[in-house]
Formats: C-alpha cells, structure tokens, sequence
C-alpha cells in the first residue's frame, strides 16, 4: 500500500511579505527623520556677518537693563538725520549705499490662490539661508522697502546683509490691514519657508503693518514657518499672550520712538515687561527722543537679526 504523501509546510511567504514591508517601512521612517533632522539643523541660519557696521550701529546706550534686553539708545535729529542726510528725510549720503545689489533685485507678481501679490525680492528665489519680510504701514507700498536713499539707507543695508549673507529680502504691498492682508502675508510667509528648504523666515512690520504681524501671530501654520517677529513704531497687542505665536515662544524684537505720537511707547513697554515677566524671547529698543518713523530709520538690523536668529 503506498504511502500517503505528507503535506509539507510551505514557506510563510505572506509573513516574510509583512516582515520585509515592517523593514522598508522602518527605513522609510529612519531616512524621514534624518531628513527631518537635516532641515531642522540647517533652519539655523549662520550668524549675519557684518555690513557697514560703523555707519549704522547705535551710537550711545543711554540706559540698559534685562541682561541686556531692554535698552535706551541715544538719538539726536541734528545728528541722525541732517548730518547722515544728503537732503534730510529724502537722499542719504552716498557713503551708506551700496547699489550694487540692485542686480539681483526684481519687482514680481506672486500668485497665491485668486489674489496676486506685488513683492520686490532682492536676492535669489530659492535655497536661502533666511529670509526676511518688511510689512510697510499706512500709504505705503513695496517700493517704501526698497527705497535705497531714504531711512537713512538703512533698506539699502538691509538688502546688502541679506544677499552677502545668503539671504532673501521681501517687500511686498499690503492691499489691507485687516483678514486679507493678513492671509496674503501668511501665503508669502509659508511661500518663503519652502523655497529656502525650511530655512528661518523673519517677518517685520512697521507702523500700521504692525497688525498685520499681530494677525500673523494667531496663525499656526504661519507662526510654525517663521523665526521671530520685528515690531517697528507698532501698536501693541493686549491679546498676545492668547495666539499660537506665544504658544510657540516665538521670538519678538520692538523697537519704539520714545515720542511716538501715532502709536504711544508706553503701550509697547508694557507688553514687553508682560512678556518678559513669563521668561518669553523678547527684546527693546528705545530710541530716546525718537517720532514714529525713527526706527524704520535707525534699527540696527543686523543686530536684530541675529538676535532672533540665535534664539
């Protein structure tokens, strides 16, 4: 009688399909995370090197307390703005310009979703090492950013740290203060982050643009794409500490004309030391004597920027 055949196991050949799913998906995972961990490490923009740093630094601390972080700086209009100004508040002396960066400063059109934005960019549209974004006030437009000879030159410096630094300069026109100037910034913001490859974005808003960063401030997806925030001669925010920018400990620089007669420096000194009362990244700059645009003219940036930047 023969032998009836034994039924021999087949390999478990839908376990081995699992097992070697569970080690690609795991080597998926591993490489996502070293990625992610790449980005991160690169988001740390290099510290901005110097840029006529002896015409441009503050002259005289007056006053000095926080570590550090809350200062009172010496500002004289004879001094300031006549002997700095070629024609006074119009064409800076030609010694704080440096055109040359003119040549990779472009005047564009972006398109986020049915509404278009006016923004002129100095530096490349790609891979930068940060990125700052100058939000104008009231009757104001991109070209208030980019003017070279008025503010003392200080655009022009600002556009000279970004391009020898590797960095991207934006000035766009804000249509509105209110939702949907705020949602186009925050297009802009996000925009900005994926061109550099996650590198920081620094927003800075002066006067009445000023709400368009507190607008910024309750947005998440914004608020995780920026590296600090720049108020300039803005209003302050009472609700501050209820938006996902405080949640996020994002870092704040003010600075302020002590006789700011648009927007009162006591409000903003106030939010500082609210601020600064719970440990929160922030920092002043109070330019003694200073009106409302004194410090579009007289912020040091490249001080600024590393601040926020090695936070």
């Amino acid at each position: 009688m023969a032998e009836a055949p034994v039924a021999r196991q087949a390999p478990n050949e839908g376990a081995d399909r699992v097992s070697m799913s569970t080690i690609l998906f795991s080597i998926r995972h591993l490489i996502g995370a070293l990625l992610f961990a790449s980005l991160a490490v690169s988001a740390r923009a290099e510290p901005v090197k110097p840029y006529k740093d002896a015409l441009f630094r503050y002259s005289k601390l007056l006053q000095e307390a926080d570590g550090g972080d809350f200062r009172v700086v010496d500002y004289q209009e004879l001094r300031d703005i006549n002997e700095r100004d070629q024609i006074p508040e119009r064409r800076v002396k030609r010694a704080y310009v440096s055109l040359g960066v003119k040549s990779v400063q472009v005047n564009e059109t972006l398109g986020f979703g049915e509404r278009g934005l006016d923004v002129t960019r100095v530096g490349p549209d790609r891979g930068a090492a940060f990125t700052v974004i100058f939000i104008h006030g009231r009757g104001g437009d991109r070209r208030l950013g980019a003017n070279d000879f008025a503010f003392g030159g200080n655009f022009n410096r600002l556009k000279n740290l970004a391009v020898v630094n590797g960095g991207t300069y934006y000035a766009p026109s804000v249509r509105s203060f209110d939702a949907a100037g705020v949602a186009d910034v925050s297009a802009l913001i996000r925009f900005a982050a994926e061109r550099s490859g996650g590198g920081p974005v620094i927003l800075s808003c002066a006067s009445m643009g000023s709400f368009i960063c507190w607008g910024i401030a309750r947005q998440e997806a914004a608020v995780s794409a920026l590296g600090g925030m720049m108020i300039m001669g803005g209003p302050a925010d009472p609700d501050f500490r209820k938006s996902a920018a405080y949640s996020a400990r994002l870092p704040i620089l003010f600075s302020h004309g002590s006789r700011d007669s648009v927007y009162p420096a006591e409000s903003q000194v106030a939010l500082y030391r609210s601020l600064r009362s719970k440990d929160y990244p922030v920092r002043f700059v109070l330019f003694e004597t200073g009106s409302h645009g004194t410090p579009i003219r007289m912020t040091d940036w490249r001080e600024a920027l590393n601040w926020i930047l090695d936070r």
